[in-house]
């Protein structure tokens, strides 16, 4: 039995081939890893966000939208999460 659908690789390789995707891609790309990371060390420490907010300070909905891509944090809130997640906060510019 074969599974319906299409990749998500598929699909990225597709739209990689516009150029305005392209460069809103890239543009987004540093945002969405720093988010994929903090869920990874989130979720690997089986913390709640409930959880993590408490830690920050803040509450639950602001670690929701941060998760979510819908909110562009400073940069002293995502040093609280690093901090939070026993983790520190790395900026490198290339």
């Amino acid at each position: 039995m074969s599974k319906a659908g299409v990749k998500l690789s598929e699909i990225r390789e597709q739209l990689m081939k516009d150029e305005e995707f392209r460069a809103e891609y890239e543009k987004l790309k540093p945002r969405y890893e720093l988010i994929s990371q903090i869920i990874e060390a989130r979720t690997s420490q089986n913390i709640t966000q409930e959880e993590l907010a408490r830690r920050v300070g803040t509450q639950r909905s602001n670690i929701s939208r941060l998760e979510s891509g819908k909110h562009n944090p400073s940069l002293d809130f995502m040093a609280k999460i690093a901090r939070s997640l026993g983790k520190e906060l790395q900026i490198v510019l290339k």
